[in-house]
């Protein structure tokens, strides 16, 4: 088979970043004979016509024609002199060539916020490997002087941008892009059944193993886990890969390594696994070996990342002997469908191997992973990631199979050495010795130094942290290409938009050979904090197609440097031309042909097996030990509910857990058990539990074989969490003790009625409207009500203290509750006094970010200007009335409207809605739209600057001033047209009242957010309407006399009250044959009335199932029948005898001739 040809820009692309300007060669080299990609066109500097070639038959490796040799490659062209030019570093022999003219955006901005990263240790570390056999590189080429300024930060402050100053950004690592699905999760399915339907895409199944995130770009590009790098997790990360090649190419695999290393260093690439290893803390149970699996392979290039297709994934791992997932495809309505049903049967027992034969039966395509999940990690399985791709999909994957099949695991003639679990039980002192432990196990051909984990040895005391001022410096300076440009908008649109996320900085300490006082190399992590950033980046994105995506571990290459020539502009010219007219496309190849709405889609599907592990038990210790056993209740069973579980479900659940509870409590008292090592006490509990009974051995999943871990538990510093972040586990956020669906508030408790809303919004008088009609809440308790703007103090301790006076009152919180900390709070005084919460909370349509609308802040702001004498001196008289209205507003950014209620139901169970607009109204006036947006520009301006200092301090004092003066001319100005928008207060009132009377009877209901039940199937059946089968056996009994006396006495009009025809029971049948039918739920089923058949004790009519679609019907009962009818006693399931008691003469049948047709709707029970 042909070797794919790739561009000669790897090269280049390892090394650019330390050099002023880019350099061209010319290099040819040897690559595996295999098809990958092509990767794009792309120019790096480099020459057109420069390919690799064909592998040669040579058994030397790498044999190249240039006279770099691979070694010279490797040692980072250590054999090439280096010069001073203009205060540059240039590589001798390096032909500059065309330079790209920069887009520069120049703008002052502020340090970045947030913490920074925890530092490094400070001991310093011999870089030595073992035997020898590598020595770390030395920075001999730059003076101490220099790096000492470096690292005290003297050179990053004396680093001015100017005119001349130029940032170049390049993706060292990355995963895909989080996309959040805003469409429900059955909205989501419909729609990936309807496409696969149309021929339009495929849908793809993986495992999801259960682990943490560990992405490598090579030795010199670095290891890195979600949101860190140099600590243990990518120690861990690195010792096991490099120990996969051991075990799959034995004396081979030194070479291997080093081959794969100068792979991914030469294409500037990326692969992602996902880490499972017992040694970081446990996640759902504990893996009986340490191992990775491929999840992505990126190609980072020099603009944005492409992702390889899982085909293009398989081909690479087998060419390289590394670990694949477990993947299923399936390429038509029959086999989605089924599939999804699979799932609802299995969601609440399904384990590996179950969960593995069923989708073996209903998918098109199987691949079986070459880790055995079984094996490896258990049979507790943490669940299936189902996304769309291309409809080419089935045919690539099947050419990659017949082309790449599995290889045989040879056998491994060496010693593989001690292990990831002896080596860290052997170096129990802190967690630099087992990162330096393990290190040192993996060998020099996958680990030739030490920097990333401890800097250089001559300046191992210092911080890697770099100084808060490079961020701004980078978006500052010029862009060199076209990746800086896209990154540096990205970043400026997330600090604009004020996103949850952190740009934190190091010293790159691989490019220390590079540094000089204007030539300066950093890397920048990305850290997302908030699921929120990506909802809202995919809307910007949406707004502005050209963003380049978010990503999950996002790793960059950073480099500031100086160009008092001209040159960068000229060199990157042609590469800005290039990737503007798309050849830097990031989309996998399997999703070209789909839009990118459809693209994204992706649906996560987890086990319930595994959830009351992590979610359930895990999740729930800071809650059980710090709040106590109710509040640990109420938080299972609102998760619970959150999932839709069964109720039988629920009721197995809340009996283990509160078992559970007391377990763990009485033998740990107040100390809390550490959640990185809970399987320790859950595992056996467990276990003792399941043995119990079949029923529970079926709720628990799988027990017992419980892996020890305390004697080589991973020593962590810092309290960093599973995924590697640099930052201490923060606390958990206390729960509700209401459960999700609202009880009837009890009268033996208080109730707190709050309000999260805006000044403006009418909460002190609809607080005096509740109070004066509170007989109208059919509630006995007295109500009370605390205005805040009356109360001096703290008005939220106030409010405990009258909590604990009038303990069985209904207390109106009259003070605006704006944020999670106050609702924090509100939960604690629910807990400590033994009260409800019920949130009120003014209608509004909300925006994309915001759960008030620009109509319903004009509104809150024209009130609040139309008061007089307020006693919180907010009214008419306030020189900076919109500035405080936009403060408030501005406390709700970063949540939809759908997200802003979720969270209160979620939190206290129920929510009240106060109407404000009229539905019918007439769009805002542009005039009042157009002050509202400068307004809320000018508070992004202020707040960037000056944080919450007064408006009427500052740099935009007057701007300011003047904006005030307008909003008054305006809204004033439109009041006819702001007084009929409203809804008239006293149908709002009695709104209010209604919805509270509602709740304090019992009779609320939170709203779901699915369209339908996505919960656990038992069963497919067709229901039939129970008038046509009444009016069946009338007809029956008019003509048959037998008939007629065996109903006279039975009543059937009211027993019989629904009926249906099993089609497949999931413990009869089998997971299988119920998703069978998944293709046809929803669907009319014409059912054929062929007998009736008929005992002492039994009825039923002989069914025979008709045509869908052109497809026939059959049950997997092997009489299919619909009951009508048992005596006191029996079980419905005996009707299934009644053909045997026919052929022994204990029961009667009459024929239906003709057959008469009832049609049914099939559905999953």
């Amino acid at each position: 088979m042909l070797v794919s040809q790739r561009v000669v820009c790897g090269f280049a692309r390892g090394y650019r970043s330390s050099l002023p300007y880019p350099f061209s060669f010319t290099l040819t080299h040897s690559v595996f004979s295999f098809t990958m990609p092509r990767p794009r066109n792309q120019r790096c500097g480099v020459q057109k016509g420069q390919r690799w070639v064909e592998k040669s038959k040579s058994t030397k490796p790498f044999t190249s024609t240039s006279n770099a040799t691979t070694e010279a490659v490797t040692q980072k062209l250590d054999a090439l002199s280096v010069s001073e030019s203009n205060g540059r570093s240039l590589l001798t022999g390096g032909v500059p060539v065309q330079e790209q003219k920069a887009i520069w955006k120049p703008k002052a901005y502020g340090t970045i916020s947030g913490p920074t990263a925890v530092a490094t240790n400070k001991a310093p570390v011999d870089q030595k490997m073992d035997q020898g056999t590598a020595t770390q590189t030395e920075s001999s080429t730059k003076s101490n002087a220099v790096l000492s300024a470096l690292f005290g930060g003297k050179l990053v402050e004396s680093f001015t941008v100017d005119n001349s100053t130029y940032s170049r950004a390049q993706v060292r690592a990355t995963f895909y892009p989080k996309f959040e699905n805003e469409k429900s999760d059955h909205e989501i399915r419909t729609r990936m059944v309807q496409m696969v339907s149309q021929g339009l895409a495929t849908m793809e199944v993986s495992l999801k193993h259960s682990g943490s995130l560990f992405m490598y770009a090579g030795h010199e590009g670095g290891a890195y886990a979600k949101n860190s790098y140099g600590n243990i997790y990518t120690a861990v990360g690195v010792f096991v890969l490099g120990r996969v090649f051991r075990e799959a190419w034995g004396s081979q695999a030194t070479k291997k390594q080093a081959e794969f290393n100068e792979f991914l260093e030469r294409n500037r690439m990326c692969i992602s696994m996902e880490l499972v290893t017992a040694v970081l803390g446990d996640h759902g149970q504990r893996p009986h070996d340490d191992y990775v699996v491929v999840t992505a392979v990126t190609e980072l290039g020099c603009g944005k990342p492409k992702f390889y297709s899982t085909p293009d994934i398989i081909a690479f791992c087998r060419k390289w002997r590394l670990p694949t997932n477990h993947v299923w495809l399936f390429s038509t309505r029959k086999s989605v469908a089924s599939f999804f049903a699979a799932y609802d049967a299995l969601c609440e027992e399904g384990t590996a191997t179950p969960v593995c034969q069923a989708l073996d039966e209903v998918a098109d395509i199987s691949v079986p992973g070459s880790i055995d999940h079984v094996k490896k990690q258990g049979e507790i399985l943490e669940g299936l990631v189902a996304r769309i791709v291309s409809c080419k999909s089935s045919q690539h994957m099947e050419k990659v199979l017949q082309e790449y099949p599995p290889l045989p695991k040879e056998e491994v003639d060496q010693s593989l050495g001690s292990n990831l679990r002896e080596i860290c039980a052997a170096n129990r002192t802190d967690e630099k010795q087992q990162i330096k432990a393990l290190l040192e196990s993996v060998g020099a051909a996958f680990c030739p130094n030490y920097l990333d984990w401890f800097g250089n040895e001559n300046y191992s005391s210092h911080s890697r942290n770099a100084d808060r001022s490079v961020l701004s410096k980078f978006l500052q300076a010029h862009p060199a290409d076209y990746s800086t440009t896209k990154l540096q908008e990205m970043v400026r649109l997330m600090r604009e938009k004020r996103f949850p996320a952190a740009f934190k900085c190091y010293h790159n300490f691989q490019k220390l050979n590079s540094v000089a006082s204007d030539d300066l190399h950093f890397k920048m992590v990305i850290h997302v904090h908030s699921d929120s950033a990506f909802r809202r980046y995919q809307k910007e994105m949406r707004h502005n197609p050209g963003l380049w995506p978010l990503f999950r571990g996002f790793f960059v290459d950073l480099n500031l440097f100086k160009d008092r020539t001209g040159k960068v502009k000229e060199s990157d010219q042609e590469t800005n031309g290039v990737a503007e007219s798309g050849n830097t496309s990031n989309v996998a190849p399997a999703s070209d042909d789909l839009a990118d709405e459809d693209a994204n889609l992706m649906i996560k599907l987890k086990f319930l097996t595994y959830k009351i592990r992590t979610f359930l038990i895990r999740n729930g210790l800071p809650i059980l030990f710090k709040q106590g056993e109710a509040a640990y209740k109420a938080y299972y069973l609102r998760q619970m509910q959150k999932w839709n579980t069964s109720t039988a479900k629920q009721r197995e659940l809340s009996k283990m857990l509160d078992e559970w509870a007391v377990f763990i409590r009485r033998k740990y008292g107040r100390k809390q058990l550490s959640s990185s090592t809970y399987l320790s006490e859950a595992e056996p509990f467990l276990e003792q539990y399941a043995k119990r009974s079949p029923q529970n051995q079926a709720l628990i999943g799988a027990a017992g074989n419980l892996v020890r871990v305390e004697d080589f538990m991973a020593i962590i510093d810092g309290g960093r969490d599973e995924e590697g972040d640099l930052e201490p586990e923060r606390d958990t956020v206390p729960v509700s003790p209401t459960p999700h669906v609202k009880e009837a508030v009890r009268k033996d408790e208080g109730l707190i009625v709050f309000f999260p809303g805006i000044p403006g919004c009418a909460k002190s008088a609809l607080c005096k409207e509740i109070q004066s009609a509170s007989r109208e809440l059919a509630d006995d308790r007295p109500v009370h009500s605390l205005m805040g703007d009356l109360i001096k103090g703290k008005y939220w301790g106030r409010i405990a203290e009258e909590r604990r006076k009038k303990p069985y009152s209904i207390l109106l919180a009259d003070k605006n509750a704006p944020n999670e900390e106050v609702w924090r709070l509100i939960e604690d005084m629910c807990r400590s006094t033994k009260a409800s919460a019920i949130p009120v909370v003014p209608d509004s349509e909300g925006t994309e970010s915001n759960p008030f609308s620009l109509d319903a802040l004009a509104v809150f702001i024209f009130r609040v200007l139309n008061r007089v004498n307020h006693p919180g001196n907010l009214d008419k008289t306030s020189p900076n009335a919109g500035y405080v209205l936009l403060m408030f507003y501005h406390l709700y950014d970063g949540k939809s409207r759908k997200e802003f209620e979720s969270e209160l139901i979620e939190r206290f169970g129920s929510l009240v809605k106060m109407p404000l607009l009229e539905s019918n109204r007439s769009p805002l006036p542009e005039s009042v739209k157009t002050v509202l947006e400068e307004g809320i520009n000018l508070y992004k301006l202020h707040t960037r600057q000056h944080g919450r200092l007064e408006s009427t301090k500052g740099t935009y004092a007057k701007q300011w001033s003047e904006w005030e003066k307008k909003l008054r001319q305006t809204l004033l100005g439109s009041e006819e047209y702001m007084k009929s928008i409203q809804v008239p207060f006293d149908v709002a009132v009695q709104r209010v009242l209604e919805q509270l009377k509602t709740i304090s009877k019992g009779e609320y209901v939170a709203p779901s957010t699915e369209k339908r039940r996505l919960g656990s199937i038992t069963y497919a059946a067709v229901s039939l309407p129970v008038s046509e089968i009444l009016t069946l056996l009338h007809n029956l009994g008019a003509k048959d006399s037998g008939v007629a006396a065996f109903l006279d006495n039975k009543n059937l009009r009211n027993s019989l009250t629904k009926a249906h025809v099993t089609l497949a029971h999931k413990r009869s049948h089998g997971v299988t044959a119920v998703a069978s039918y998944g293709s046809h739920v929803h669907q009319n089923v014409p059912i054929h009335m062929t007998a009736l058949l008929f005992s002492d004790k039994l009825a039923a009519l002989e069914a025979d199932p008709g045509v869908v679609s052109g497809e026939k019907i059959n049950s997997k009962n092997e009489w299919p029948h619909a009951t009508l009818w048992t005596a006191e006693g029996v079980a419905p399931k005996e009707a299934n005898t009644l053909p045997h008691l026919y052929g022994e003469g204990k029961a009667s049948r009459v024929e239906i001739n003709p057959p008469v047709t009832i049609s049914g709707v099939l559905e999953f029970y």
